[in-house]
């Protein structure tokens, strides 16, 4: 039987949309180039693999062309549909860092400990965290770039304030769970002395003692992408 390609599927799914499953609908090959952005040949070499395979029918009038998808056309397109939605929810619902436990300067502990955050982590996330930041460097590039994802999204959110002094920046919270064990939370900052290959989080609990960690301990990081 023959398969469907990438061209033809782009072709299908343009006619799907303008009611060729039921109806022949009219088109231009023009037309139809720019919405699948191929050129006017590309489109009509297209149609005609397809009507070839016996996947549209075609009536030619002049430069228009009216067309169908056939039941085998349709058919096609209903097992790509579920071939797609069976690979999508089978991906997995978490994104994994691995990483090494590092020091940080000290700064953590006293943001932590702010009045204008402590009292949003206890509404928000439920918890005042330990005063201090458990610091991870991610061991590879791959890491360091799925961890940009997290910047577009909302997670929990915990607003920036001013004391009459000077300003704080919001905090995000995504929650996550430490060596498979350890429950906290992934946290990004909009303002952070730290490079985009160390990570922070923060727990109810001293992670270090918990977790019986220490500089250099190789770790992994677990954050559901569709939790806060």
């Amino acid at each position: 039987m023959t398969e469907l390609k990438i061209q033809h599927i782009l072709t299908l799914t343009h006619l799907l949309s303008k009611g060729a499953k039921h109806n022949f609908v009219t088109i231009t090959t023009s037309s139809l180039g720019k919405s699948i952005k191929k050129s006017q040949q590309a489109a009509s070499k297209h149609l005609l693999e397809l009507e070839q395979n016996n996947f549209i029918e075609r009536i030619i009038s002049g430069r228009k062309v009216s067309v169908k998808i056939t039941p085998k056309g349709y058919s096609e397109m209903v097992k790509l549909s579920g071939v797609l939605q069976k690979s999508l929810s089978s991906s997995p619902s978490h994104v994994l860092l691995k990483g090494s436990l590092v020091s940080g300067m000290g700064e953590g502990a006293y943001y932590m400990s702010l009045k204008g955050y402590t009292k949003q982590f206890k509404t928000k996330i439920g918890y005042v965290p330990f005063p201090g930041t458990f610091n991870v460097k991610l061991g590879k590039k791959e890491y360091t770039e799925a961890i940009r994802q997290f910047e577009g999204m909302d997670g929990v959110h915990i607003d920036g304030y001013s004391d009459g002094k000077r300003t704080y920046g919001w905090v995000k919270c995504f929650s996550a769970k430490l060596n498979s064990s350890v429950d906290c939370q992934l946290i990004r900052l909009e303002r952070t002395h730290h490079d985009t290959s160390t990570i922070e989080l923060i727990s109810k609990t001293n992670i270090r003692k918990t977790a019986k960690l220490s500089d250099g301990s190789k770790v992994t990081i677990t954050i559901p992408i569709n939790g806060k």
